[in-house]
């Protein structure tokens, strides 16, 4: 039998989160690429294998599923500090984009050099061979129109691989990446499932099991909201929206640009600005401490109320919803500006969770469940029927 790996991954806007085997393993990277050359200048190349491989991602990606195939990119860190950097854009669609492909075989082959042979690949010389079985989302709205299975098929049945190129401790290695199966879930189902139930899928939250609830995870490209009764997501009242924090975080990152001559890399940096635990809301120019606070204030506030808009439209369609939970990174940028609108106007029942790590890694986490009980099903099936007898003729 095939050996194949557990891997959830959630490919967010922000950043791509990772969880893989038995949580021996976990990646967290900034989903910014760049296109690069072969032969990327490095200072200091003989002390490359000394550096962090997470902070020097470089590689060709092969891949059948790409529009834009045997490509070299910078990934992650090393992208932000391209003049070519690319993040997603608001109103792309994550299954359509090569971006979504390029980072999650980018995780997928970290994984597989980082964890040598305790994953059992078999391995030739440089090349190795990894196996599978991945449990991943999409936005509700592009899963209401059927985009997800169209995203599993073109990963399906393909060999996909990753060429490290100068890329500290891994330059040299390939990874050709097989999958044994492919999961795609609706992100906001994914979200409730991580809410009521353990790694087993055992019930962990039984006051919340037969609630009435909403759930509005905010991203950055798009809104889910799932509207959840009866333990079941109801696909016909639960909403996706084209709106989420991209376009504001672009938005402070071009005013600081052209207000103090502040270059900021990406939007990761924007987000850390808002949500540091320290000098929160301020940036330094020329060495001196300044605030930010009324250009974030400003704009966040304004994209706050139009989540608060949704979720009081949803909110009326649901009339007997008990209570909303806010998940997702975007929530923890919006989640000041939403609490005083609320308390301000319509004082709904809403909460967020005070654990920022679990909020941002809510959907990588639900995936993990998910795909882990799918993969034990499997096996025991696989396993029961070995041991079936065989009918004599």
């Amino acid at each position: 039998m095939t050996n194949s790996r557990v891997a959830a991954v959630d490919v967010g806007n922000d950043s791509i989160k990772a969880i893989f085997g038995k949580l021996d393993s976990e990646l967290n990277i900034p989903n910014v690429i760049a296109r690069d050359v072969e032969d990327r200048p490095v200072i200091g190349i003989e002390e490359l294998d000394s550096k962090n491989p997470l902070e020097g991602i470089h590689i060709r990606v092969h891949s059948p599923a790409l529009k834009e195939n045997n490509t070299i990119y910078r990934v992650g860190h090393l992208a932000t500090k391209s003049d070519n950097a690319t993040e997603l854009d608001p109103g792309s669609s994550k299954s359509e984009e090569d971006q979504t492909l390029v980072m999650l075989f980018t995780a997928l082959a970290l994984d597989a050099v980082q964890s040598g042979g305790s994953t059992g690949f078999k391995k030739s010389g440089n090349v190795i061979d990894a196996n599978y079985t991945l449990g991943t989302g999409l936005p509700l709205r592009e899963v209401k129109e059927g985009k997800d299975a169209g995203y599993r098929s073109k990963l399906l049945g393909s060999v996909h691989q990753v060429e490290f190129l100068v890329t500290p401790k891994y330059q040299g290695q390939k990874v050709n990446i097989k999958f044994e199966e492919i999961k795609v879930y609706p992100e906001g189902f994914a979200a409730y499932i991580n809410l009521v139930m353990d790694n087993n899928l055992n019930i962990i939250n039984k006051d919340l099991i037969d609630k009435r609830i909403l759930i509005q995870d905010i991203g950055g490209l798009s809104t889910d909201i799932a509207v959840i009764k009866n333990r079941n997501v109801d696909d016909d009242k639960a909403q996706g929206f084209n709106l989420g924090v991209s376009e504001a975080l672009e938005s402070i990152r071009e005013e600081i640009r052209s207000k103090h001559g502040v270059e900021l890399d990406s939007r990761t940096d924007v987000v850390e600005i808002i949500t540091k635990k320290n000098d929160r809301n301020h940036i330094m120019v020329k060495g001196s401490r300044t605030s930010v606070h009324d250009i974030t204030d400003r704009i966040l506030l304004d994209l706050a109320k139009k989540q608060y808009r949704l979720l009081r439209n949803v909110w009326q369609k649901n009339s007997q919803t008990e209570i909303c939970y806010f998940v997702g990174g975007g929530s923890i940028v919006l989640k000041d500006y939403l609490k005083t609108l609320n308390n301000n106007l319509d004082g709904y029942n809403i909460d967020f969770f005070e654990d920022e790590k679990e909020s941002i890694w809510m959907m990588a986490n639900a995936y993990y469940k998910l795909i882990s009980d799918f993969s034990r099903r499997t096996n025991k099936d696989k396993a029961d029927q070995d041991k079936k007898p065989v009918k004599a003729n």
